[in-house]
């Protein structure tokens, strides 16, 4: 066979023909890769583009949270009520009228917080509801939240992967529709997140009540996956939960401002969790005054708070008027006079939970309608009284507190907590003799006497004891004990054996002439219970009453009127009886650190929040509330006071004479001015 690459000729063609080739292999070769290039360039941008949903969503909710939390609450409400508009529009209904709950979020947590950690029960189905109060996303596929409720706190882990819902809709859901403070329900399984959270994993989640307004932001707690627990912290998270005798601090509450506390309780309540744990411990302190006194045999009982005579408490009452009647009726100033009655007919042990009203000033420590419990025990006298109060008080401090000593801030939020102990028996003083002990007077033995009177204000003058009128031997005893004597009264302390003539009910004392048998309770100064044995005699009951008769001539407006019914009541025979009243308001102030009444009712009374605004001559003047005036006017501000309050004295018809003559008047004037 002849070569091909024998023949010069052949051999060049056959060698042109190689090199030919080589060079458009090489050229295909430089444009596949080229090709291949850009293929591998798209591939990446696709799955790039594919990615950014995921990547940023997390970027995009939270940049979300900062805009609604940065804008202005007029233009977050509009929002909301749009969004929910719209709902309303495509026949959705944002207000459910029913979410079964399998379960409290306080026995979810007790249940299964054993969980490893990661650990997920998915065979589980619960149903959680709450409010949210945080809300935080991971990724568009995963959203956590603070679910509250029950003054507790789960985590819910909404997880994509575990939802009933369909691709966009869950980050459309979750980002969009669900807000802080929503009340929602879940239904979902219970688990530990991989951080050892106790969680619930969601396969439905459904708003049942949009909060329209925008929340102020709570504080990361602690045993989450925002703020996990740790060791360290745990014990910290766990000694800052407050508990009866403990101290607190309302200055680190997320809701700080008290105008809005009192007046908006909701958003109290929602906050700052601590609050509920006040009013479950006010809760716990009547129920346990309830269950000490029927373990004693006493029987509950209810009486009218509306009476055509004020009686039972020496305190100005409130007024109303009876439309069929047509006459006027006045609220309840104490139960008493009833409660006895009571005993009269034969209900011998008798008590009454209930609210009084006494149209008097407003102050840390005094409202006007507040709680009391009265109760009376036949055959007993206020020797019996004193034991059972000991006992009643030690056994409910010990109950709540598991001690017998609790911290109270007495000096204020910014000074140290002081220690009170009650662990029985309290402390007794005699009134009358530990007074001039302390004050060096020689109090007169009969009361009644014009010379006495003059002797006790001049005591009031010397020792510079404010006592505004009436001067009566009553109010000005009271001011000189209460210089003298309530000052002295940390600890749980008995004051006995008071006058006659500050006790028209009480019975004489059986050894002492003048005296009667009557104690106070004080414990930090104020005033916690008042009783005494209790008088018996028709005769000498009305004319105690004609002498508090002719102190409500001298003007005081406090002072007992003559009731006759009781009196009638007592003809028939009110055996022997010692009967007590101690303020529940108080009461719950020192088991729960409270410096202000207000503090440990639900709703207080306020003053209007309504601004005058009267247009004068030249200016415009506009007053607003100020709680503190009497503290705040001096005498001097108010001279320069008089001059601003001209605009109002066509408006009110108010000589600018009188403020001149009587600058007592001038702080009811102002009062008015700032609160009518």
């Amino acid at each position: 066979m002849e070569n091909p690459l024998d023949s010069p000729q052949q051999g060049q063609a056959s060698m042109d023909s190689c090199a030919s080739e080589s060079s458009a292999d090489s050229t295909l070769s430089k444009n596949a890769i080229k090709r291949e290039k850009k293929a591998k360039e798209r591939q990446l941008f696709r799955e790039k583009k594919e990615q950014v949903p995921a990547e940023t969503a997390s970027q995009v909710e939270r940049q979300q949270a900062v805009d609604d939390d940065n804008m202005d609450p007029a233009q977050y409400l509009k929002n909301r009520l749009r969004s929910l508009a719209s709902a309303k529009a495509s026949g959705l209904n944002p207000y459910p009228h029913k979410f079964p709950v399998s379960m409290p979020i306080t026995e979810f947590i007790e249940k299964y917080r054993n969980l490893s950690i990661g650990e997920h029960l998915e065979s589980t189905e619960i149903s959680l509801a709450g409010r949210i109060m945080n809300k935080r996303a991971s990724s568009s596929k995963l959203f956590f939240y603070d679910l509250y409720g029950d003054g507790m706190k789960i985590q819910v882990m909404a997880d994509a992967r575990h939802s009933n819902m369909e691709g966009s809709e869950f980050p459309r859901f979750h980002s969009g529709v669900v807000k802080r403070g929503d009340v929602v329900g879940v239904v979902g399984f219970p688990g530990k997140s991989r951080k050892g959270e106790l969680s619930i994993f969601p396969k439905l989640f459904t708003v049942l009540a949009p909060c329209l307004h925008m929340l102020p932001r709570r504080k990361a707690v602690a045993g989450s996956d925002e703020a996990p627990l740790s060791k360290e912290n745990e014990k910290e998270a766990t000694d800052s939960v407050w508990t009866p005798g403990k101290s607190r601090n309302p200055e680190t509450y997320s809701l700080r401002d008290q105008e809005t506390r009192y007046r908006q309780r909701y958003l109290d309540l929602m906050l700052n969790p601590e609050v509920q744990n006040i009013f479950k411990t006010r809760a716990r302190i009547i129920s346990y005054y309830r269950n000490f006194l029927d373990s004693l045999g006493f029987t509950e009982v209810e009486t009218p708070t509306m009476n055509m005579i004020p009686g039972g408490a020496a305190a100005r009452p409130f007024e109303t008027h009876h439309n069929d009647l047509d006459r006027k009726l006045y609220l309840r100033a104490s139960p008493e006079l009833h409660l006895k009655k009571l005993i009269v007919g034969g209900l011998n042990r008798v008590y009454e939970i209930g609210k009084q009203f006494r149209n008097e000033g407003m102050d840390l420590t005094h409202i006007p309608e507040f709680t009391m419990c009265e109760f009376y025990m036949a055959y007993a006298d206020y020797n019996d009284l004193m034991e059972l109060t000991e006992q009643l008080l030690s056994g409910m401090v010990k109950k709540l507190t598991g001690s017998l000593r609790i911290k109270y801030h007495a000096n204020g939020l910014d000074n140290e907590p002081i220690d009170i102990d009650f662990t029985p028996p309290f402390r007794r003083i005699d009134l009358i003799s530990e007074l001039e002990k302390m004050s060096n007077l020689s109090i007169p033995k009969d009361l009644t006497t014009e010379s006495a009177n003059k002797y006790l204000l001049d005591a009031c003058q010397r020792f510079d004891v404010k006592c505004p009128p009436p001067h009566t031997a009553t109010r000005l005893l009271d001011k000189l004990v209460g210089y003298f004597l309530e000052e002295t009264c940390i600890h749980p302390t008995f004051i006995i054996n008071h006058p006659e003539v500050m006790s028209p009910l009480a019975k004489w004392h059986r050894s002492e002439p003048g005296l009667t048998e009557r104690f106070e309770l004080f414990v930090n100064k104020r005033e916690l219970c008042n009783a005494y044995t209790e008088l018996n005699d028709p005769e000498v009951q009305r004319r105690r009453f004609a002498e508090q008769m002719k102190d409500r001539q001298l003007g005081d407006d406090e002072a007992m009127v003559l009731d006759e019914t009781f009196c009638t009541a007592l003809e028939y025979g009110l055996p022997p009886t010692a009967g007590l009243g101690m303020g529940i308001d108080r009461l719950t102030m020192l088991l729960t650190d409270s410096q202000n009444v207000k503090e440990v009712l639900l709703f207080p009374a306020m003053r209007p929040q309504e601004e005058i605004a009267v247009q004068g001559s030249d200016q415009h003047l506009k007053w607003k509330r100020n709680e503190h005036i009497n503290e705040l006017c001096s005498r001097s501000q108010i001279q320069l006071l008089l001059n601003d309050l001209y605009v109002y004295y066509k408006f009110y018809g108010v000589s600018l004479e009188l403020f001149a003559n009587n600058l007592s008047h001038v702080f009811g004037y102002v009062e008015k001015c700032l609160f009518f």
